[in-house]
């Protein structure tokens, strides 16, 4: 057999031989002993395929570490699987859920009678780094669906029961088995707890935190930060699901399938608009003037900040709303990236000088030649835009940098609120699959760039990577320095987008590299029911910002 392979996603690719089938773990063992960092799975002709798989003909294979989102997805499942069968051990056959995203890690609770205590989790941690020192086999087992109810029943499993019966064509059911325990994951594993080397247990009020590498660096676990903030953002999220009713996407599920979504798409939209009244009404009482806005690709900024400007209305003020993108430097200044290209999301291509000198006129009432920016020949253009403001009219800025204190350094702190936006939670699968926030947003992107860019899903998953990479540096490391905090996810979105994305997905062939990412997002996409009826979200929707008969499209 010739297999053409690539050691990491910067690498030459290489034609080996081989004379009998091999697994992938056998190869990886001949010929990746000088990666930098642990090779968790492969990609295989553009499909993930675990270490397990036996290579029996001629193809393409590139080793992933988690570096990738498909390996870091893949690792995260692993340390979950151990992390559950240590608390098996330790305190038995409790529930847990794997709540959410936080501080560098996943939020969970365990539901004994009282809070789990610091010497319990000391307990289960020492249990997980003897599993993993002891490097014990995760068995893949498919079992029939019947098998696979009774197994979930014993278990108690309610909400995986439910998503299985309502979903019979998925008729062999994927289980993973460690050292006795066994459980159903719709996701990927390593071939055993060897390869999970970096992790920590951290106890967080009620609940654990499950905490591992970041991408950008597989290596070592990064620094703790509390983020109380988003914490109670969650907080207020797990309220909303229980005034919802919902609580897994078989809840949703059976809404949709009886007709009852109508109720559960207008209460996600007023308690959207509630908490927007709620920040117009912080805002008034602080007499803030600069009021900034951030968060990463496809949160819903536009519609939010439109709709921030309706509710300081209400309030009795006037607010000028405006975006960064007018105060790009000359595009001949523009900074380049490591490739070479024009970096249009780095700090140093806004003239941050010019944007304060503005600023701050208006603030000090005076007539200020605010520049439009000329894309087309790369030049600020002025003489169009000559504006003043009123005594406490408030200025709403939206952009990238918006919480980068860098961006308003001559400007007064006490003039200034910050608003960090993003979907923080999307509704889990149930207690131990959940669906990361970043493939909430990759959907809205892709949906909304073929509706209004004329671009292809496989374009925005090939755009992803360096998206991401920019919100990590541009975005994230700024969320703490906000005033608040809103939660642009609907509990509903994903039923609704399912039928936009899904065809799209379909139409990448196994051919392209971007087909592993499709097939891993129409994974989960399987398990939703779709709404097809629209007319019930109202046209100030974040949604429609993406689904298209938004109010606020110009």
């Amino acid at each position: 057999m010739k297999i053409k392979l690539k050691k990491g996603p910067k690498e030459p690719e290489r034609e080996i031989e081989i004379t009998s089938p091999i697994t992938i773990e056998e190869l990886l063992n001949i010929h990746g002993r000088d990666l930098p960092y642990t090779i968790l799975a492969a990609k295989v002709d553009n499909k993930i395929e675990e270490l397990t798989m036996k290579i029996e003909k001629d193809c393409h294979i590139e080793f992933l570490d988690m570096r990738t989102q498909a390996a870091n997805l893949i690792y995260q499942y692993s340390l979950c699987l151990i992390y559950l069968k240590a608390i098996e051990d330790v305190l038995g056959k409790v529930p847990v859920e794997i709540q959410n995203s936080l501080n560098k890690g996943l939020y969970t609770e365990i539901k004994t009678a009282r809070a789990v205590t610091e010497p319990q989790v000391r307990a289960i941690e020492k249990r997980m780094r003897k599993l993993i020192k002891e490097d014990k086999p995760i068995v893949k087992e498919v079992v029939s669906w019947d098998k696979a109810i009774e197994i979930l029943s014993e278990k108690g499993y309610n909400e995986k029961i439910e998503i299985l019966k309502n979903h019979p064509e998925i008729k062999n059911p994927v289980f993973y088995c460690l050292d006795g325990y066994k459980n159903f994951f719709y996701g990927d594993m390593v071939p055993s707890t060897g390869y999970i080397q970096f992790f920590e247990l951290r106890k967080y009020r009620r609940g654990v935190i499950l905490r591992f590498p970041y991408p950008s660096d597989p290596g070592r676990i990064p620094q703790y930060v509390d983020e109380k903030k988003l914490c109670a953002a969650f907080g207020e999220a797990k309220k909303w699901h229980r005034l919802l009713r919902v609580s897994y996407l078989a809840d949703l599920n059976e809404k949709v399938r009886d007709g009852e979504y109508k109720e559960l798409m207008l209460l996600s939209e007023a308690l959207h608009e509630k908490k927007v009244a709620e920040i117009a009404d912080k805002i008034t009482k602080g007499k803030k003037r600069i009021v900034l806005i951030a968060g990463p690709s496809s949160s819903g900024k536009t519609t939010f900040a439109r709709r921030l400007c309706i509710q300081l209305k209400v309030n009795g003020l006037d607010p000028l709303y405006m975006g960064t993108d007018d105060y790009f430097v000359e595009r001949k200044d523009t900074p380049l990236d490591e490739e070479g290209e024009p970096n249009y999301e780095d700090l140093s291509a806004i003239d941050i000088e010019l944007f304060n000198s503005n600023m701050n006129g208006l603030l000090s009432g005076k007539n200020v030649d605010l520049p439009t920016f000329d894309f087309i020949q790369g030049t600020k253009v002025y003489g169009k835009r000559i504006t003043s403001i009123r005594p406490h009219q408030p200025i709403v800025i939206e952009g990238i940098h918006a919480l980068n204190k860098e961006l308003t350094k001559y400007i007064q702190e006490e003039e200034k609120f910050r608003i960090y936006i993003s979907p923080f939670t999307q509704l889990n699968i149930d207690s131990h699959n959940r669906i990361p926030t970043t493939d909430a947003r990759i959907l809205r992107r892709m949906v909304r760039d073929h509706l209004y860019r004329g671009h292809s899903a496989k374009m925005t998953i090939a755009d992803w990577p360096k998206v991401r990479k920019g919100e990590d540096k541009n975005i994230f490391p700024f969320s703490r320095e906000a005033d608040v905090l809103f939660n642009s996810a609907l509990t509903y979105e994903l039923a609704v987008l399912k039928k936009y994305a899904q065809p799209l997905l379909e139409e990448i062939d196994r051919s392209e590299p971007e087909y592993s990412d499709a097939r891993r997002l129409l994974k989960f996409l399987t398990f939703f029911e779709v709404i097809e009826d629209e007319s019930i979200i109202p046209n100030n929707s974040i949604l429609r910002e993406f689904v298209g008969g938004s109010i606020f499209a110009e």
